[in-house]
């Protein structure tokens, strides 16, 4: 363990973040706060992913891997965890502003019965289940909420539909819940987020506009809808196509060959450019494709 290094990293900390950073037994960059520790830990490829542990007493430099068990996705690197960690902190602060009040409710959900409730204001309700969970809204919360986002019976999972509550009622929630909510509208409803903001996304400003654009420009395209790295020549990867990705049983397949180097699948699929790309009849590293050649 190097003391020093530990009190330089704290040395950096923002003063009044309420962020204590460290590093692990182990030498990974970990951080407390509030109730809970995080760890930046390492992954495969060289990647790293965010986890968590609540209520770990111990001092961060006493922490290693088999303490964290809640996975929270990639990140990029030591800069990225430490915004991270200061923006969860400035999470937990709004929520202590906030008057949010956890009670029991005996009521039926979409989700199965309810097992708690937090009340987030008068009509705005959110309730967990033994699998899911969402927001209950009363008919007058409700009408506020923009009708290409509405759902009728005033009930939003908490997975994506959830954001449209925060959005309409934005004082409701903290600056890290409102930047998770316009990131979910834009990302699964544009359409929506241009409608209420009156201005078109960008590229690279929404998941789905960005998918349907793709779909627009590679529909003549071949798709690669599988692929591994073939046992017949070396360096190259065999992959299956079809015309626009489709993956339904009448599609036409086609084989080619690219070089694994080449090959990354990208957000949307890989796109087969006839030019660079080899048709191919050979054999094959597909078992299912091997099947269809030799018969029964």
């Amino acid at each position: 363990m190097n003391t020093p290094a530990l009190q330089a990293k704290a040395a950096s900390t923002p003063e009044g973040s309420g962020v204590a950073f460290g590093r692990s037994a182990d030498d990974m960059p970990v951080a407390r706060v509030g109730d809970f520790v995080f760890a930046m830990v390492p992954g495969r490829d060289g990647q790293h992913f965010l986890a968590s542990a609540w209520r770990v007493s111990r001092q961060l430099h006493e922490l290693n891997r088999d303490d964290f068990y809640s996975h929270h996705g990639a990140v990029a690197d030591e800069a990225e965890f430490r915004a991270r960690m200061i923006e969860q902190a400035e999470h937990v602060r709004d929520l202590r502003a906030l008057d949010r009040q956890t009670v029991r409710m005996n009521c039926s959900t979409p989700w199965g019965p309810s097992q708690g409730a937090t009340v987030y204001a008068e009509g705005i309700v959110a309730h967990t289940t033994a699998g899911h969970g969402g927001f209950k809204l009363s008919n007058e919360r409700n009408a506020k909420i923009h009708p290409m986002l509405r759902c009728a019976n005033g009930w939003y999972e908490e997975d994506a539909a959830w954001a449209a509550v925060a959005l309409t009622y934005p004082s409701l929630f903290t600056a890290y819940e409102r930047k998770c909510a316009d990131r979910t509208v834009r990302d699964t409803s544009p359409n929506a987020w241009e409608a209420i903001f009156g201005r078109l996304l960008a590229s690279g400003e929404s998941h789905e506009k960005d998918r349907r654009a793709f779909e627009r420009e590679s529909a003549g395209d071949w798709i690669v809808i599988s692929a591994l790295r073939s046992g017949h020549h070396a360096g190259m990867t065999e992959v299956i196509a079809t015309i626009g990705g489709a993956r339904a049983t009448d599609a036409e397949e086609r084989r080619f060959l690219v070089p694994s180097d080449e090959y990354e699948v990208g957000r949307f699929g890989f796109v087969i450019d006839p030019a660079r790309h080899a048709a191919y009849d050979g054999s094959s590293s597909f078992i299912n494709w091997q099947a269809r050649v030799t018969g029964p």
